[in-house]
């Protein structure tokens, strides 16, 4: 009997956001490298994302070890991404300005008086 070899393509799926997934999950791309890079071995992975398929996470590993510079590019690219969408999240809700609120609508509650 002979072995076929057959190359499979990498299991990772880019959604309409761009954000580039792993397998049939919701798992990024992005939460599989950074614990691998961690030190977390595929088996780790796995068992701290069970919907991840071991298969498909070793594919994602080896898809980064073997597209390392474009990974890193693409990585840094969603980190500066996150960066934004943190920046106007935290303009458009102060987290300051709402315990400010919120510890001045506390105040007055506790003045009135019960009728």
């Amino acid at each position: 009997m002979t072995l076929v070899v057959v190359a499979e393509p990498a299991p990772l799926q880019t959604n309409a956001d761009g954000v580039v997934r792993v397998g049939k999950t919701r798992v990024t791309l992005d939460t599989v490298i950074a614990v691998f890079k961690q030190g977390s071995t595929a088996e780790e992975i796995v068992y701290r994302y069970p919907s991840l398929r071991l298969a498909d996470v070793y594919a994602a590993i080896a898809f980064y070890l073997n597209h390392q510079q474009e990974v890193e590019t693409y990585l840094q690219l969603r980190q500066q991404q996150a960066q934004e969408i943190r920046k106007m999240n935290e303009a458009k809700f102060d987290p300051q300005g709402l315990r400010d609120r919120l510890m001045a609508r506390q105040q007055e509650r506790s003045h009135e008086i019960p009728g």
